[in-house]
């Protein structure tokens, strides 16, 4: 963290619920704010962009003062693009009609070709002639989400913006958000109950409860703790970031090294060089007191266990390991983990059954 921070405190006290967090995001990547309904999530962006105008809070970007004791910006003079979990596109306009709307609000010195590059970047070139009641649930999302940018925001707020999409259309969308994470540099406050997204797009996760702050940290950090505040269940795994080196054309397949380990995954097409996200669930990570080169699993590597801890139900047992400076978490039967003795700083392999590509 530095002085360049989205800085956010509160203490707002409403009927039934007591808001009560101290918070420092990195002014960079996506943040998102996790949690179930009615932890607080959105009330936090509300105070963010300045929607909620709540006695005592602090709000900071990169050095500037938004709120504090003595002063209070209005949302319209805040740096911010804001997409809600509807479109809430103007339908007597356009959807060029309503980036004309955004434009006028946009830094007159901006790049000539600003405009060009946002609707290049999300696709919607061929939609822009179209009225918001012809567009899909998906295409009016990300003329939402383009609008937004073109005012060259300072920070980008997003609530549950794949909330009240189909999966066909999150699946659609999520690949441009994750575009605009690469190629726009804004930093995103992005809220949402939901684990893929968080594994797909968090840089840096904070996790509400009821008004608190349970934890917080860099997602791969943070998805690996065993005494994770929320439990994922069958969606508890890690999140590691790589670099493909290599690809095996004969076998379709692509070799991805994460701290020095390769991981063998399905050849979707990345090229050598690129950056790419792994997701690997605990429940797809066995373990071996020595590696087994004749089974079909590809990828077997080197671990320490750093910790055990009981999982959902007594039957199992989750396990935390350190694979080079990566962290993965295994599930396994706490027979299985009285039967291999597993302890702290205990040599073990991995063997890694499946790998997921974000």
């Amino acid at each position: 963290m530095s002085g360049d921070d989205i800085v956010l405190s509160a203490d707002w006290k409403l009927p039934g619920f007591h808001l009560v967090v101290d918070l420092k995001l990195p002014a960079e990547g996506v943040s998102v704010l996790f949690g179930h309904s009615g932890s607080g999530k959105t009330s936090l962006l509300r105070i963010l962009a300045g929607l909620e105008k709540v006695p005592g809070a602090c709000v900071s970007v990169r050095g500037e003062d938004w709120q504090s004791a003595d002063a209070f910006r209005a949302a319209h003079r805040r740096a911010i693009g804001y997409v809600f979990q509807e479109a809430s596109l103007f339908e007597h306009l356009s959807a060029d009609g309503n980036l004309d709307f955004a434009a006028r609000r946009a830094d007159p010195g901006l790049p000539a070709n600003h405009r060009q590059q946002i609707i290049e970047l999300l696709g919607i070139g061929p939609i822009l002639k179209r009225y918001p009641s012809e567009l899909s649930g998906g295409e009016r999302q990300r003329v939402a989400i383009a609008r937004a940018l073109l005012i060259n925001p300072g920070v980008l707020l997003m609530d549950e913006p794949l909330a009240a999409l189909d999966d066909a259309r999150k699946g659609e969308i999520l690949p441009y958000l994750e575009t605009l994470k690469r190629e726009f540099r804004v930093p995103i406050v992005y809220v949402t109950h939901s684990t893929n997204e968080v594994a797909r797009l968090a840089d840096y996760l904070v996790i509400l409860s009821q008004g608190r702050v349970l934890a917080e940290g860099d997602i791969q950090s943070l998805m690996s703790r065993l005494d994770l505040p929320i439990r994922l269940g069958e969606e508890a795994g890690a999140v590691l970031s790589g670099e493909v080196t290599a690809r095996d054309t004969q076998w379709h397949l692509s070799c991805v090294k994460v701290s020095g380990h390769p991981f063998w995954i399905r050849d979707n097409g990345e090229t050598v060089g690129q950056a790419v996200r792994l997701r690997i669930l605990a429940r797809d990570v066995s373990l071996s007191l020595n590696p087994h080169t004749d089974g079909s699993i590809l990828n077997v590597l080197p671990a320490t266990v750093l910790e055990t801890a009981a999982d959902c139900h007594p039957a199992s047992t989750l396990v935390r390991l350190q694979v080079g400076e990566a962290l993965l978490l295994a599930r396994v039967s706490s027979r299985s983990a009285a039967q291999l003795a597993l302890r702290p700083g205990l040599a073990i392999w991995a063997q890694i059954k499946s790998v997921a590509v974000l």
